[in-house]
């Protein structure tokens, strides 16, 4: 039961399984843009606190999304029910995302918007936690690299999908449309897996233990255990953090740093959308295959490296187009990332507990924007307080260079196969 399938899956069913994150890669990106927009050119707050005010919204929704996904992710691996053990949690999750980005789009007062964004948190999260099991679940090893690229490619694409909407809703002051687009987006791309996905994998058996006892499994000490799986989540943390330092600050970049008033800015980050989405395809699928030969590990130093540089020219780019330069360097490490960096991360962890371990190793997804508010946009605010509005955002993108340089380090202890260990359900 521990063993991943041997069947290869033709094309078609492996791009079904990556389209879902299209829909939901897209949530996030696109709401922070809008946010972060909502904040600087609708009054909602006081100048030179947008940084600790977006930093105040998200955080309560990113806790709720470090406890829900893999708690919900470990009861799917158990879960049986008609439509299979992943099914019910995606399509619920995905509807009530819906109506909460509803109250987010509707509210004008900062509790109220803070308020659902935590509830969007958790049924997002409802949803991501048993989806990402899928891969483990049905991909063969022969096919993980292909996988992964679309696995890559689709976070990518809904990444672009959410960033474009957020800045036409700016470009146009259209926000309300703009939010709501985001759930039109992902309740098309579930259907995908909904309709036309094959669970295909034997549920776990819970041996009479009860659901409780099932969910406190998800935070089992046995985790410790997996020592390259830990020291993983511990480097996607940092290149995430940095990617979430470039894209949630984008918009106080391009006001603060270069000027530009809520329509320019709006129609600027579509050309920085641009670039990056040409370098990330240009690199996401290569990225995949190559590793299937040299190896996973070989490919994300190249990632760390390249985000690096990238951020260190955005950093103290003088004019937008060398600017452009640096998000295009971004663009070639986070395609690269996203494709290795998950394929790595399947190949890791133990198979019959997918969606537990996929929901953990996403803490670091969960927790990176939490992380790179707290560092980057209070140190942003901090130095435009003290020198100038203008270099707190350059100052905070110094700070993600440093990200990229440590979380290139924690990949040294990673073993890229997994040790023959018994492959249990059970905590300590």
């Amino acid at each position: 039961m521990g063993d991943r399938p041997s069947a290869t899956l033709p094309l078609p069913q492996l791009v079904r399984l990556s389209l879902y994150w299209l829909g939901l890669s897209s949530i996030f990106a696109g709401l922070t843009n809008i946010l972060g927009n909502r904040l600087q050119f609708t009054g909602l707050v006081t100048p030179g606190t947008e940084g600790t005010t977006l930093f105040g919204l998200t955080i309560g929704g990113s806790v709720v999304a470090l406890l829900v996904q893999p708690t919900i992710g470990s009861l799917s691996d158990y879960t049986t029910s008609r439509w299979g053990r992943r099914k019910p949690y995606i399509l619920i999750g995905s509807i009530l995302d819906v109506v909460f980005l509803y109250g987010i789009a509707t509210s004008n007062g900062l509790l109220a918007i803070a308020g659902f964004v935590i509830l969007l948190q958790f049924s997002s999260n409802f949803a991501q936690g048993p989806f990402q099991g899928y891969v483990p679940d049905l991909v063969p090893a022969h096919q993980v690299g292909l996988a992964s690229s679309l696995v890559g490619l689709m976070q990518i694409l809904g990444q672009v999908a959410g960033f474009t909407i957020g800045s036409i809703a700016a470009a146009t002051h259209n926000y309300v449309a703009g939010t709501m687009a985001l759930g039109v987006l992902e309740l098309a791309t579930m259907l995908s897996v909904v309709l036309r996905v094959n669970d295909g994998t034997t549920t776990k058996s819970r041996n009479g233990r009860s659901w409780f006892s099932i969910a406190r499994e998800a935070w089992g000490t046995d985790v410790l255990r997996e020592h390259s799986f830990l020291w993983l989540v511990g480097s996607r943390l940092l290149f995430l953090m940095g990617a979430a330092m470039l894209v949630i600050l984008g918009p106080f970049y391009l006001h603060q740093t270069f000027g530009l008033d809520e329509a320019d800015s709006g129609t600027t980050f579509l050309i920085v959308v641009a670039f990056v989405l040409v370098a990330n395809l240009l690199a996401v699928v290569p990225a995949g295959r190559v590793s299937d030969r040299v190896g996973r590990k070989r490919l994300l130093y190249l990632s760390f490296a390249l985000g690096g540089i990238g951020m260190a020219v955005v950093t103290v780019a003088p004019v937008l187009p060398v600017a452009y330069l640096g998000v295009s360097l971004f663009g070639l490490a986070s395609g690269t990332f996203l494709a290795v960096d998950w394929a790595l991360m399947t190949e890791i962890i133990p198979k019959a507990s997918s969606g537990r371990y996929m929901g953990i190793s996403n803490v670091a997804t969960a927790s990176a924007s939490i992380f790179a508010l707290a560092l980057g946009g209070t140190l942003m605010d901090a130095v435009d307080r003290t020198i100038g509005p203008g270099e707190g955002p350059r100052a905070a993108y110094g700070l993600a260079v440093a990200f990229f340089v440590i979380g290139g380090l924690l990949l040294r202890p990673v073993h890229e196969r997994r040790a023959a260990t018994l492959d249990s359900g059970s905590p300590d």
